[in-house]
């Protein structure tokens, strides 16, 4: 009897795998589920990159503006490039007749494209030649001019000429970063001469631009490079509206350069 119950026990258990068997089997297979990857909600909700604060920056490097005092000046020197404090166009004028000969200048030198604003800065609203005997768009002395491959004499000056003096610019900067190893230093130095920085890292132990005490001039150079930077490239945020095109003829104060 015992023998007869474990058979029948037996068949049944066959029975149960067997019809198992055939319920999966008929089963549609369900492809395995691939690994979703889900997008954090700071992400998601984030604003378009378009719409986030710009970073500013001087040939790609940023400025430390939880520095209050480097935050500060910035602003400042932001403020003073506005429309309303300059009530002129003249800056965006320059740049539109001297930005499409200096920049591939520029990048055959491989300086960074940062640089075209030095020539606004440092001419300004301005054209001529300075106190100390600077001139051109690059406010050239002329000691700097010919070492650099440009004849300045009675007879001939090319810091007038717009694409020599570019190239003795990109030239000049150039060594000046295999010097410092910093674009913003370079820029400083391009202002205030190598020796003077030179000393001023020594003395300070320092060769951070943004945390150096340096003359008023030079301490505020790289601002006002970013300055113009941003009153350029975003000239309604800062309040100019009528701008000169490509088609107007050259500025009186061009004339010179682009017939040469």
């Amino acid at each position: 009897m015992r023998k007869k119950h474990l058979i029948t026990c037996s068949v049944i258990v066959v029975m149960v795998i067997i019809s198992a068997l055939n319920i999966f089997s008929t089963t549609p297979v369900v492809p395995a589920v691939k690994h979703i990857s889900f997008i954090p909600s700071s992400i998601l909700f984030s604003k378009p990159v378009e719409m986030v604060e710009d970073a500013y920056n001087f040939a790609d490097e940023a400025l430390p503006l939880d520095d209050k005092k480097v935050d500060f000046k910035l602003k400042k020197s932001i403020a003073k490039h506005k429309f309303r404090n300059i009530q002129s166009n003249v800056l965006h004028a320059k740049a539109d007749k001297l930005f499409p000969i200096i920049e591939p200048i520029l990048k055959a030198y491989g300086i960074p494209d940062d640089f075209k604003f030095v020539p606004l800065v440092e001419s300004g609203l301005r054209e001529g030649t300075s106190p100390k005997g600077a001139r051109g768009i690059w406010q050239f002395m002329p000691g700097t001019a010919r070492t650099y491959g440009l004849k300045v004499n009675r007879r001939t000056d090319e810091r007038l000429n717009l694409r020599k003096s570019t190239v003795a610019a990109c030239r000049y900067i150039k060594d000046l970063y295999n010097e410092f190893n910093s674009w913003t230093l370079a820029a400083a130095a391009y202002n205030n001469g190598s020796i003077k920085l030179e000393r001023a890292i020594n003395r300070q132990n320092e060769d951070n631009y943004f945390r150096m005490s340096l003359n008023r001039e030079t301490g505020s150079y790289v601002y006002k490079l970013i300055a113009m930077k941003e009153i350029i490239n975003k000239p309604e945020k800062y309040g100019y509206k009528n701008f000169y095109s490509y088609n107007q003829k050259p500025l009186p104060f061009l004339a010179a350069a682009y017939n040469n």
